[in-house]
């Protein structure tokens, strides 16, 4: 199981391998995380993710991170919630092992989420974060993968869910 780690703070000032970018399905840019991580990577990023022809919902897409300390952005587009009964938590799970898929297959020894789908897209922080925890937690299970996951939360209260939520899982 790789080491989890949480942070307070701007996912683009990170020192890690690859930041998770949520994002919507254009790749274009938009909001929230989205807008400060094409913000801080530059012009090339929105050329590269161009080529890219958008991602659908619950698959992740990687591009080199340009002007970020990061070496490459994994993209992930998150569900909007629809109160969990249009396949919801499927989908945001997929989300987090795709990206750690994709972060396995490039070489990715750290990789920094934000709280993917809790921004615009309304869904609740609580449910959110136990999908991200089970989810980083079972993805090691006979796979490579990243020996370092940093969960990166902007606001305080998604901060406090998430040291509550991982303080909450046997053997922390």
């Amino acid at each position: 199981m790789p080491t989890i780690r949480l942070v307070r703070g701007d996912i683009v000032a990170l020192e890690v391998d690859a930041i998770v970018n949520a994002a919507n399905s254009t790749l274009l840019g938009g909001g929230g995380v989205d807008g400060a991580i094409h913000h801080a990577a530059g012009p090339e990023l929105l050329e590269a993710c161009r080529k890219l022809g958008g991602c659908p919902t619950g698959q992740a897409r990687i591009t080199p991170g340009f002007r970020l300390r990061a070496r490459w952005i994994i993209h992930t587009v998150g569900p909007v919630w629809h109160g969990g009964g249009k396949g919801e938590p499927q989908l945001l799970a997929s989300c987090y092992r795709e990206s750690l898929r994709l972060a396995a297959a490039h070489g990715v020894d750290t990789i920094a989420f934000p709280a993917i789908s809790t921004g615009a897209y309304a869904y609740p922080i609580e449910l959110a974060t136990t999908v991200a925890i089970r989810e980083v937690m079972e993805f090691d299970r006979g796979r490579p993968g990243p020996s370092e996951v940093v969960f990166c939360c902007y606001s305080g209260e998604d901060h406090a869910v998430y040291k509550r939520a991982l303080a909450a899982q046997p053997g922390r």
